[in-house]
């Protein structure tokens, strides 16, 4: 069983807690870690700017950051920037929730072992999003 706990510290962008714990469990199930404990936290900017420059030495904005605490059981933590969902979401011509889900799917992946350093890597990656976020709009 996966074990969700969301956080909404800044304004929500018509994601709702039921929605965000199932992308979380939709995901865990599929890359079969279902012990897992997963925090998903929306923030703004400001907030994912401090955590990028605390903790990864950037100091920028971004859309998502996934820190892995344990690999077995899987417990994680996602941090996304719904600003930045907002921007994104203009850019690519989707929703706002459609682009939130994906950097939810993009995080909890991230806590699954997968990483988008190489272009190989990345190409892995993004397919497993993508097949994720296109069965999740289905459900």
């Amino acid at each position: 069983m996966t074990t969700v706990a969301t956080f909404f510290p800044c304004r929500a962008i018509g994601i709702s807690r039921a929605e965000a714990e199932r992308c979380v469990s939709y995901v865990c199930a599929k890359e079969k870690r279902n012990k897992a404990s997963m925090t998903v936290v929306f923030t703004d900017d400001k907030a994912i700017r401090t955590i990028n420059k605390k903790h990864l030495g950037h100091d920028c904005t971004t859309d998502v950051i996934s820190f892995t605490l344990e690999e077995t059981p899987m417990e994680g933590e996602v941090y996304v920037n719904l600003e930045q969902a907002r921007r994104q979401a203009l850019e690519y011509g989707v929703t706002p929730l459609n682009e939130a889900t994906r950097l939810i799917v993009h995080g909890v992946l991230h806590c699954c072992g997968y990483d988008d350093m190489t272009e190989s890597d990345k190409a892995v990656m993004v397919a497993a999003q993508e097949r994720h976020v296109a069965a999740l709009r289905k459900k």
